[in-house]
């Protein structure tokens, strides 16, 4: 399941010795948070566009039927009435390829349209994907660099500590 802007927002960090900066994190998951919702609404915005030229098309298509049927009507009715039918049925059958290369053309238009922008946000994505891939690979970098070994080699003497604290009281 996706993450939501939401999932995001209440997104909590275990902190540790020297954690990351929060307001640092925050500011970020309110940047991700900002453009997470901006994708989705731009998404939603596709489908529905995506949806409303389907509903086109399916128009297109009954309305290529209907021809096709009004057609074969005067397909029949030329057989009836000969010559006139003859010379009715040839400018029927003009207009209607006419119209159908042009619901076709139409259709293929907008498919290709349809097709450069997800391309596009397919793009877009793939950025995004590498910028958020190498900002975790640097705060991986962060944890793995030997400073973190450094601290742990440190030693401090508790004794020492004890009497210079006693040390102070007195003075």
């Amino acid at each position: 399941m996706p993450l939501t802007p939401l999932d995001i927002h209440n997104k909590e960090f275990s902190k540790g010795f020297r954690g990351y900066d929060e307001d640092e994190v925050n500011e970020f998951l309110d940047q991700v948070i900002k453009d997470y919702e901006i994708l989705i609404r731009e998404k939603k915005e596709l489908e529905e566009r995506l949806n409303d030229q389907n509903e086109k098309i399916g128009h297109f298509t009954t309305i290529e039927e209907t021809l096709n049927k009004s057609i074969v009507v005067a397909q029949e009715a030329a057989e009836e009435v000969k010559r006139n039918a003859h010379k009715e049925a040839k400018l029927i059958i003009k207009e209607a390829e006419k119209n159908a290369d042009r619901i076709v053309n139409e259709s293929l238009s907008k498919a290709r349209k349809i097709a450069l922008e997800i391309e596009e946000l397919k793009k877009q994505s793939k950025v995004f994907r590498t910028r958020f891939k190498m900002l975790v690979e640097a705060q991986l970098d962060l944890l793995n660099n030997d400073d973190w070994d450094h601290l742990l080699e440190y030693k401090l003497d508790a004794t020492e500590l004890k009497s210079a604290q006693e040390e102070d009281s007195f003075a």
